[in-house]
């Protein structure tokens, strides 16, 4: 690579149907319930980005070390956040993209800790056969090549929905400040495409129908697509950084205003937790197997795991 609700229908699926749409883990599609009861059960409802880190490595070797089945559905990070305020779906294990969505949004009512796991970078999945996909292959400056796109050409999640999205923005927003290119953001924002299910992001590039994605570095391996990585001034990937970061921003179109931070994952039990037993087994075992998600593609070296309000002493880092 270059550098609850209260019924089953929720949570539906198998492994097996996962696998099945094109590789691509869709919102709702879940691991397989087996034949324990709901007290033998962890929820989890996670940011897209990590579906099939979850869904196919942690999930299963959870499942087999445990006993708890594992059932999990993803989602842009904000929709999982309004999922729970909105009361649509009640989770053991809330996973989020972006830290302060989960304490803005759900403290101190809906959860009153978490605990940062891994870090991500931003960069640019692209379609080597495709005109746009030489040219990033062949070393172009990545900002000339999305200057000369198409409409529709460049996919990004949509920003109103998931981190991903609006870091896409704050990228955007970083370049044409560095590189001063006169209304480079607006210009992307009004021509890209916009994936409303951050899990369908890269099935546009795998069909040849996009030529490239503004996606997470573990996105690109976790679907074996060529990954352009960027610099770390704004690939959100260096803590080092975050200051500059910061001078990014966006505000979606329910008002909820963002700035550029790095792209750090945490975790956490919901305070009204069906099973927060289960859920606090899991993030326990999520926190002790940081090699299952290092070898997607995720950094986990420290300073992580990081806590944040009163972890329970059971997984306490």
């Amino acid at each position: 690579m270059r550098s609850h609700d209260g019924t089953s229908d929720g949570w539906r699926g198998s492994r097996r149907s996962f696998l099945a749409v094109a590789g691509v883990v869709t919102g709702g599609v879940v691991g397989a319930a087996g034949c324990l009861g709901a007290g033998d059960r962890v929820r989890v409802l996670s940011a897209g980005s990590l579906a099939v880190a979850l869904e196919e490595y942690v999930g299963p070797a959870f499942e087999s070390e445990t006993g708890i089945s594992y059932e999990g559905e993803y989602h842009g990070s904000n929709v999982v956040v309004r999922m729970i305020e909105e009361g649509t779906k009640h989770p053991d294990v809330v996973v989020s993209a972006d830290v302060e969505l989960v304490r803005d949004r759900l403290y101190p009512d809906r959860a009153e800790w978490d605990v940062e796991f891994a870090a991500n970078e931003v960069g640019i999945a692209y379609a080597p056969e495709t005109e746009l996909g030489e040219r990033l292959a062949a070393d172009e400056p990545w900002y000339e090549v999305f200057a000369d796109a198409e409409a529709n050409e460049i996919a990004i999640s949509d920003p109103n929905l998931d981190p991903l999205g609006y870091r896409a923005a704050h990228l955007f927003e970083l370049a044409e400040r560095r590189y001063d290119l006169e209304g480079f953001c607006e210009t992307l924002l009004e021509r890209t495409y916009r994936e409303p299910d951050e899990p369908k992001l890269l099935a546009g590039v795998e069909a040849g129908n996009r030529a490239c994605a503004v996606a997470y570095r573990n996105m690109a391996l976790d679907h074996d697509i060529p990954f352009l990585a960027l610099p770390d001034a704004y690939n959100f990937g260096n803590p080092t950084y975050a200051d500059e970061y910061a001078t990014a921003s966006y505000t979606t179109e329910a008002g909820y205003s963002t700035e550029g931070t790095p792209a750090v994952y945490n975790t956490t039990v919901r305070t009204a937790a069906d099973n927060a037993d289960a859920g606090r087994a899991f993030v326990d075992f999520l926190l002790e197997r940081p090699s299952l998600l290092e070898d997607r593609g995720l950094r986990v070296d420290d300073p992580f795991p990081r806590e944040h309000g009163p972890v329970p002493e059971a997984i306490e880092a």
